[in-house]
């Protein structure tokens, strides 16, 4: 996902976001765990600007994340429900980076 979306997002914004494995294997042992927590927060965030740079119409953010993903796992199906918004969102982002840039 982060590699999608540095090349999609990143000649408009500037940002840059890491690879997860990254943040999984090298720095969550070390942040005890918070480091993968932020990662989704933030890259959330960045779906979602890049939803509302496209005008389309979906939105995410950083309370889908908490909702569904982290508060949801209580019931269960709630990062079920979080991965499906997620993966939708991002699939939204290249279907029009696919129609726009060719």
């Amino acid at each position: 996902m982060s590699t999608e979306i540095n090349q999609v997002a990143s000649p408009r914004d500037g940002k840059h976001t890491m690879h997860y494995c990254l943040i999984c294997f090298i720095f969550s042992w070390l942040t005890l765990g918070i480091a993968p927590l932020v990662w989704m927060h933030r890259i959330c965030n960045r779906i979602g600007s890049e939803l509302s740079a496209r005008n389309l119409p979906y939105s995410i953010g950083a309370g889908t994340y908490w909702g569904w993903g982290f508060f949801g796992s209580l019931i269960v199906v709630g990062p079920f429900i979080f991965y499906h918004k997620f993966f939708k969102a991002v699939n939204l982002i290249n279907a029009d980076y696919n129609n726009n840039n060719q």
